[in-house]
């Protein structure tokens, strides 16, 4: 399963990769690299369900989503809780 946010499905991409001198010339691409998003594994507790522990990997922004709305609510918009 491909690395992707629980809240926001935030994954990675693919970009160019460029030197100085291509900026310069227009020759010599470098290739592509991929460019992953900035996940970390957290664990949070939610209160609406007994205190119930959860596991996520999460993007810096969706930690930002949750403590704005909450745990629960964040992960109900997500599709995650029914």
């Amino acid at each position: 399963m491909a690395r992707t946010c629980a809240i926001t499905g935030k994954s990675s991409l693919v970009g160019g990769g460029y030197s100085n001198r291509v900026r310069a010339t227009k020759f010599n691409p470098t290739g592509t690299r991929r460019r992953y998003a900035n996940l970390q594994t957290k664990t949070y507790t939610i209160p609406e369900l007994d205190n119930q522990k959860v596991k996520l990997t999460v993007s810096t922004k969706g930690m930002r989503t949750i403590a704005k709305k909450g745990v629960f609510k964040a992960l109900k918009d997500a599709n995650i809780i029914v």
